[in-house]
């Protein structure tokens, strides 16, 4: 392993900042606490539960001046960019612009490979010309917007309109009925809905199936897969009512057999890495396959170009590595060089929210039960430090609650024990959690 000649520190350790605010952000801070290769650890801006464990650091990550200002003031060397939005908006092509900066190890892609996840019509063109299996598609914008509606009167329900751009979870509409189609589109297209993310509209078939999450760390050449995992997307019971960001997740993934495995690997996993080499795109970093299990066939439903969350808070406690020295890689290409081991035991999460969440939610509450002995590990999403010191509710999804076991029942009914002793106002959470399993 590789270690920068500007570090100051005894035994070459590192000083890190990972930049995000979320449950993915508090299980990276976690599992690099845990590393025998870092100096000092760095959050921003952080949450109460990485404020526990290292320093947060209080800036906007859109800010991407400020953010070059901390790794120059702190003597940063290892960055880990959590959510998607700066890397689609060229954080890490803007950070190697900076001379004093070109030796910083940069976990996330450059702008043009982050449009895998910045732009739905970028990646749908990648998938046709590396033929991943996908579901068949067209683009629209105003300027087609009639071709749109022909294509809708020509084609069976359910309807899955997609904003094209970033839309923070809520650019996908699943729609039955061909007239509300056609309204949605005409929303996204000419009124804005969706914002800028909606200038222009993907509208492809809908898939029937079971999901599930598939994950590659890539130093830029070669990669490895980590453990797959299933989240819930839904925030109701038995996947009813609107899409949040995750409301739990399971891994391993109890019906991925050997078979349907290979299959991932050889039709989706090689040709993306294929694609992504071969078509100049410089990516280090996470890339997040979002699948769906069709019969026996794995389809791509979309890439994101970062950990998933929740699922990080599920995949992460399965990887037995160090995560600075497996980070590292990126520096000189040496992943080939790791061995990535994986513990066997299952790993559920159950996330609490905010009554009212993903629409119209209170914060600000006090959260009691932190503190209680517990075999689970309570990863902080939205949460802050009041001004008196105690921990309250400071966003929509607040607390994962992750536990191993033997099996994933084990470790569903473990995470159930322990976020029931965890209290706030107006608490949510889905009660089945892996029960489809």
């Amino acid at each position: 392993m590789v270690f920068l000649k500007r570090n100051s520190y005894k035994n070459n350790l590192m000083k890190i900042l990972i930049i995000g605010s979320g449950g993915r952000e508090n299980v990276l801070a976690w599992k690099i606490k845990q590393s025998s290769k870092y100096a000092k650890l760095f959050v921003a801006p952080g949450n109460a539960g990485t404020a526990e464990i290292c320093q947060n650091i209080d800036l906007d990550i859109k800010d991407f001046a400020k953010i070059k200002d901390i790794l120059i003031e702190f003597s940063i060397e290892m960055i880990i960019v959590g959510p998607e939005a700066p890397l689609v908006g060229g954080l890490h092509d803007y950070l190697i612009s900076i001379e004093e900066l070109r030796h910083i190890i940069i976990v996330g892609p450059k702008k043009e490979a982050a449009k895998l996840e910045g732009s739905k019509k970028f990646a749908k063109e990648f998938m046709l010309k590396n033929n991943i299996p996908t579901a068949k598609h067209q683009s629209f914008t105003k300027e087609n917007i009639e071709q749109g509606y022909n294509y809708i009167d020509n084609n069976p329900s359910p309807y899955v309109l997609k904003a094209d751009g970033l839309a923070s979870g809520k650019g996908v509409l699943i729609i039955d009925n061909k007239n509300e189609a056609k309204r949605e589109l005409k929303e996204m297209l000419l009124n804005s809905k969706f914002g800028e993310a909606s200038k222009m509209v993907v509208i492809e078939e809908f898939l029937s199936g079971t999901e599930l999450s598939c994950f590659i760390f890539t130093d830029g050449k070669g990669y490895v897969t980590l453990p797959f995992a299933k989240d819930y997307k839904k925030i109701g019971e038995n996947d009813k009512g609107l899409n949040t960001g995750g409301m739990g997740a399971v891994s391993p993934v109890p019906f991925v057999s050997k078979d349907f495995e290979r299959k991932i690997h050889e039709r989706i996993i090689k040709p993306t890495m294929k694609g992504i080499i071969y078509g100049n795109l410089e990516y280090k970093g996470f890339i997040f396959i979002g699948l769906i299990k069709v019969g026996e066939n794995p389809y791509v439903i979309e890439y994101n170009v970062r950990m998933g969350d929740p699922e990080a808070e599920v995949v992460i406690p399965r990887i037995k590595n160090d995560l600075v020295e497996l980070f590292s890689t990126i520096k000189n290409n040496s992943l080939g060089n790791i061995e990535l081991e994986i513990d066997k035991r299952s790993v559920a999460t159950i996330m609490a929210v905010s009554g009212g969440y993903p629409e119209n939610y209170k914060k600000g509450y006090k959260i009691s039960g932190l503190n209680r002995r517990s075999e689970s590990i309570f990863f902080h999403a939205g949460t802050k430090i009041d001004s008196d010191g105690e921990v309250i509710t400071a966003g929509g999804r607040v607390i994962a609650v992750s536990s191993y076991g033997d099996n994933h029942n084990e470790a569903i009914k473990k995470s159930y024990k322990a976020i029931d002793k965890i209290k706030f106002k107006n608490i949510n959470y889905r009660k089945d959690i892996g029960f489809d399993l």
